[in-house]
């Protein structure tokens, strides 16, 4: 398994994903860097070197060098992914020639010694797509120089041309791949909730339909540009007035959470409460708390065939959904009846939305979380993703 962020950063594909295919009957080695991921910076107990061995849970770890970064610095980004990429290219040669490597992106960079690997000892990788680089780099401005949207874009086909397999997240994705004519096999596997998550929702009790207090509308996650939360902000002004009763919760980290704060606080948005990041064991009393759980990214065409993975963690916990992305993530929805959509970046709409739910009577509200649930149970669970996902791994690892 290459990845550049593995536990204890939040990676939801990491250590489940290792354990679940090392029960399998599976040997799972990992090659990953040091964990600085979201707040860029070095989480306690780790010294940066050049190359580290851990075992966790069982599951053999190298961690290789990176430079620490995750801020709205590009250079940082750049420097970031690029050390990783050469740092484990090097390290590649250090552990056991394995069957397959599965390489999980972003950032495509990640892919470098996966190719060296096919390239020096024949073998094969398959690529888990979770970000289409460059499109995600443009559409969140994270890069703006056409150079290097140019060669990202080289790099990310060079990656996926010599890949046994592709797998995607949503049939955007692979609509989107195809229309690029690459070359390996694309398998749509969606992403499923962390399995933490999955216990948790099986404790987590149905809201007291008869309660009389705040309505909670919860946002759990990453607190970027992609996400456009100044959206959020703007339609908590306009419910101050109109639904006084309505709560919302921002709990996560990302490069936005200052901004977002000082808005909050400069409109006068006292409707609206921040809360520090929790590991995903620990976010089932926030969950219970809930009232609805709200998805947002910014009206790109890119986020139009993606589906955010918190979507499917929403559902599996059974509270009604509002959904600010379009395409896919909005269509899951429909399909699974668990929530309302609204148009992203779209403060009046957002607003609706919310006062629509409260017009439903609690039965209702909870008929559609209780929908989520069922769908997430049959379509979307960590066991029905990994099955996929193994036979991916073993067809491309067959001669």
């Amino acid at each position: 398994m290459l990845t550049q962020w593995f536990q204890p950063e939040p990676q939801f594909k990491g250590l489940p994903l290792a354990k679940a295919l090392t029960e399998m009957g599976h040997e799972v080695e990992v090659l990953t860097g040091f964990p600085n991921y979201p707040g860029g910076k070095l989480y306690p107990g780790y010294r940066l070197k050049f190359w580290q061995r851990d075992i966790v849970d069982d599951i053999k770890v190298t961690r290789a060098f990176l430079y620490p970064s995750h801020d709205k610095s590009a250079l940082g980004r750049i420097l970031n992914y690029a050390s990783f990429a050469l740092s484990s290219a090097l390290m590649i040669f250090a552990i056991r020639r394995p069957d397959i490597v599965y390489v999980y992106c972003p950032p495509m960079t990640a892919a470098a010694a996966a190719m060296v690997l096919r390239f020096f000892r024949r073998v094969p990788y398959v690529i888990d797509i979770q970000d289409l680089w460059p499109d995600t780099l443009a559409s969140t401005g994270m890069v703006n120089s056409p150079t290097i949207i140019r060669l990202v874009g080289a790099w990310s086909k060079l990656a996926m041309r010599f890949a046994s397999a592709l797998v995607v997240l949503s049939p955007g994705f692979k609509l989107r791949l195809s229309e690029r004519r690459v070359k390996p096999p694309v398998h749509v596997i969606p992403n499923w909730a962390p399995p933490e998550i999955e216990e948790q929702a099986k404790a987590i009790p149905q809201k007291d339909l008869n309660a009389d207090k705040c309505f909670n509308i919860l946002f759990a996650g990453n607190m970027g540009k992609a996400q456009a939360l100044d959206t959020v902000i703007a339609a908590a002004k306009r419910l101050k007035n109109e639904a006084p009763s309505v709560r919302l919760t921002f709990i996560g980290g990302g490069v936005e959470v200052e901004h977002l704060q000082a808005t909050s606080e400069a409109s006068g948005t006292n409707n609206i409460i921040f809360l520090k990041p929790r590991a995903p064991k620990d976010m089932g009393s926030v969950f219970a708390d809930a009232d609805a759980l709200l998805v947002h990214l910014r009206n790109d065409p890119l986020f139009e065939i993606t589906i955010p993975s918190k979507t499917q963690a929403y559902l599996a916990i059974g509270r009604p959904i509002l959904m600010g992305v379009r395409g896919d993530a909005a269509r899951l929805v429909k399909l699974a009846q668990a929530g309302v959509c609204f148009t992203p970046e779209d403060p009046d709409g957002l607003a609706e939305a919310v006062l629509a739910l409260l017009t439903l009577s609690p039965e209702a509200r909870q008929a559609m979380g209780d929908a989520g649930a069922a769908y997430y149970r049959d379509e979307l669970s960590f066991e029905k993703g990994v099955k996929s996902l193994e036979q991916v791994l073993v067809g491309a690892a067959t001669p």
